[in-house]
């Protein structure tokens, strides 16, 4: 019977990138001088796990470059080889190495081996050294988890060769779990020569056989130098399932002597045939745009859910169920007299539909400890190139949000970090000269406010230089020299596009590039973010995100005979404005003065080409909404209610529409636009030059 593997390929990726993500942490975690035995072994683990897997699936790059891997952590574990900073360096290079092999396969890409292969070649250049045991005081990373079978020690393991005996009887559903025996004695001919003699006892009658459970048993001759604790780690992943024994029955025994003592029903070598794995090569994939569209097909498209929020969307569902087959009855059976048993199921319909949304999205919701996992490898290897002492700190991590915003938030948060590696904090010398400890500190912290997911990037460095900033600003014409700024004005200057006051590029920044793509992306998820600082103390940058890009609180305004949706995050206040406090500026842009604060006037009815209500701006209503740090003011004809709407996506459905994010449909079965706050105010001043260039012509027309 064929299996056709490629259906269980995505759960294969899913849980390698999991152990990829548990070996970097740990290797992170790892002290060189003082190394933690379970560390050590879940690292092993991992690798052991992602070398079985895509051995089975015939991933072959993978497993072999796995296969070396495991064999330097085997000997870290065992306490015959001491860890060092390299060998860190090198296993963390590994990970990476993997990630990329992975990825490429996910794609559907040729994995390209030159990466693994030299890395491969590093790892030889070591294996080559003899190992030197470390003391004796060092406990081997064996000694736990292994088969629970007596220790019989002989002294032809120590010495030389020995032959030893194994009973190997797997439960039957062995097959089902992934675990192929014969895979297991292709590994164990590896190690030596080896006989193997399968026992029928358990096979039933041919009517009752399942061709997907194991009814053999085998008896195992291996004479080989490797210790017994090679032979375990065979049947590590099988053993609290199997009845394992594993018995030295022979010392010292030449490997070539023939054992007449047993007659081989079947003899397995690392040559023994074996089901065709599928290859690692698939159709080639042409470059440029054709190929970051398969890596974008790449990303994970799967979520791990809890049982608990399964079992409350079954509970929420039947109670739905029970809703509807009451109103059914009602309806066909309905008179006046049971109008209050209609409104009373009409209430609850509305209840248990509230609580079924609000359980679909906490499905969507995962920790921000996904994103943030990415960065104490980054910090780590930036410190060392930047020469700095660094210590990350996360808090907050179980702060759960939407998975698309998930997705989002992670290049913003990686320019943030980086900028606050390299500009923000001090070397060690400067640190001591400043009277700060040589280590500095970058905390990333995550909680909740309102309906909104607020995540911090701290630093205790140098603080922003507003007279740098300033100078700088002057320099790339952005402000004039006499231009009064506040410090939050300057301190917005380093989102502007490619401002930096970087002295020289390095590889991690310094081109202006990175800060107005921070904002812009941000802005693009409905959120904000904002600089406090203050120098010689440090910075913090907070974003704030809504929790989920599928459902929107807005408020519904009305234009004309149009209804729109504005962000509720996005609106500051709402209110009838007073002429007296309209003026026009040059250019012809009305601006309104809010408490000593001047905002522009947007005409939505202009910007959409629509005609308003009334043209009185007293009968008008302003709608004060902030994008950024800069506040604009809409003019709307009437404010309707506030509902939470689900976004549709206009992309997806039409084509891309400025100064719209998405559509929703209203309880009456119309379409709203929900307005881009962002978008509208390029387009009223795109719009507000087109009217002044108009002017133009008209005033030389008349002249002429």
């Amino acid at each position: 019977m064929s299996i056709d593997l490629s259906q269980f390929h995505q759960v294969f990726f899913e849980e390698s990138f999991e152990g990829l993500q548990l070996m970097e942490s740990s290797l992170l975690d790892l002290d060189c001088d003082n190394v933690d035995s379970e560390t050590i072994n879940a690292i092993f683990r991992a690798a052991h796990s992602i070398k079985g897997s895509s051995s089975t699936f015939g991933f072959t790059a993978v497993a072999e470059f796995t296969h070396v891997l495991e064999t330097l952590l085997d000997q870290v574990r065992e306490g015959s080889r001491q860890l060092t900073a390299e060998i860190v360096d090198l296993l963390l290079q590994s990970v990476d190495c993997l990630r990329n092999l992975l990825t490429g396969l996910q794609a559907g890409q040729t994995p390209d081996a030159t990466h693994s292969r030299e890395l491969i070649a590093a790892f030889n250049r070591i294996l080559a050294v003899k190992p030197v045991a470390q003391g004796a005081g060092t406990q081997s990373a064996t000694q736990a988890g292994k088969i629970d079978q007596p220790a019989k020690m002989e002294a032809g393991e120590a010495q030389g060769v020995t032959r030893w005996q194994i009973r190997f009887v797997p439960d039957s559903n062995i097959l089902r779990t992934g675990n192929e025996p014969l895979r297991m004695f292709r590994e164990l001919a590896e190690l030596g020569e080896l006989q193997c003699v399968a026992s029928v006892d358990r096979l039933p009658d041919l009517n009752q056989l399942n061709p997907e459970e194991c009814h053999l048993g085998w008896d195992i001759s291996l004479t080989t130098a490797a210790p017994r604790s090679k032979i375990e780690e065979i049947f590590e992943w099988v053993a609290d399932e199997s009845d394992i024994s594993i018995e030295a029955v022979d010392a010292i025994v030449p490997l070539a002597t023939p054992q007449p003592d047993a007659e081989p029903a079947q003899r397995v070598s690392p040559s023994a045939t074996l089901p065709e794995p599928m290859p690692d090569k698939v159709a080639p994939v042409s470059v440029g745009k054709e190929k970051e569209k398969e890596s974008a097909k790449a990303e994970s498209t799967s979520i791990r859910v809890s049982i608990e929020k399964i079992d409350s969307l079954v509970n929420l569902v039947g109670e739905l169920v029970i809703t509807q087959s009451m109103l059914g009855q009602l309806g066909t059976e309905f008179d006046m007299s049971k109008l209050t048993r209609l409104q009373e199921g009409l209430a609850q319909l509305e209840h248990n539909t509230r609580e079924l949304q609000e359980n679909v999205m906490r499905i969507r919701m995962l920790p921000i400890s996904f994103t943030f996992s990415r960065f104490p490898r980054m910090v780590r290897d930036l410190s060392r190139q930047l020469g700095k002492k660094i210590e990350l700190k996360l808090s907050g991590e179980q702060t759960e949000l939407d998975k698309t915003v998930l997705e989002k938030i992670g290049d913003p948060l990686v320019h943030l970090v980086r900028n606050a590696l390299d500009h923000g904090l001090e070397t060690p010398e400067q640190r001591r000269a400043a009277g700060k400890s040589e280590t500095g500190t970058i905390t990333l912290h995550a909680y909740h406010q309102g309906g909104n997911i607020m995540i911090e990037i701290r630093d205790d460095g140098r603080g922003l230089n507003r007279q740098k900033i300033r100078a700088k600003a002057i320099s790339n014409n952005l402000i004039g020299e006499n231009d009064p700024l506040s410090d939050e004005q300057i301190q917005d200057l380093i989102f502007r596009p490619g401002f930096s006051t970087a002295e020289k590029v390095t590889d991690v920044s310094g081109r202006g590039v990175g800060m107005d793509v921070v904002r812009r992306n941000i802005n693009e998820l409905n959120g904000s973010i904002e600089v406090r600082s203050e120098e010689g103390i440090g910075s913090t940058f907070t974003i704030r995100l809504p929790l989920t890009l599928a459902i929107l609180d807005g408020q519904l305004i009305q234009v004309g005979d149009q209804v729109y949706i504005v962000p509720l995050v996005s609106i500051v206040e709402s209110l009838q404005p007073k002429l007296a406090l309209v003026n026009r500026v040059a250019g012809g842009c009305d601006v309104f003065r809010l408490r000593n604060e001047y905002i522009p006037i947007i005409h939505l009815a202009e910007i959409f080409g629509i005609r308003p209500r009334n043209d009185n701006l007293e009968k008008s209503l302003l709608v004060v909404v902030e994008t950024g740090t800069a506040k604009v003011a809409l003019v709307v004809d009437d404010l309707l209610g506030q509902q939470q709407v689900v976004i549709k996506s206009m992309e997806t459905n039409y084509r891309k529409v400025e100064g719209v994010s998405g559509a929703t449909i209203l309880g009456d079965g119309t379409v709203s636009l929900i307005l881009d706050i962002t978008d509208l105010v390029q387009m009223a001043g795109v719009h507000q030059q087109h009217k002044n260039g108009l002017r133009l012509v008209s005033s030389r027309a008349a002249q002429g």
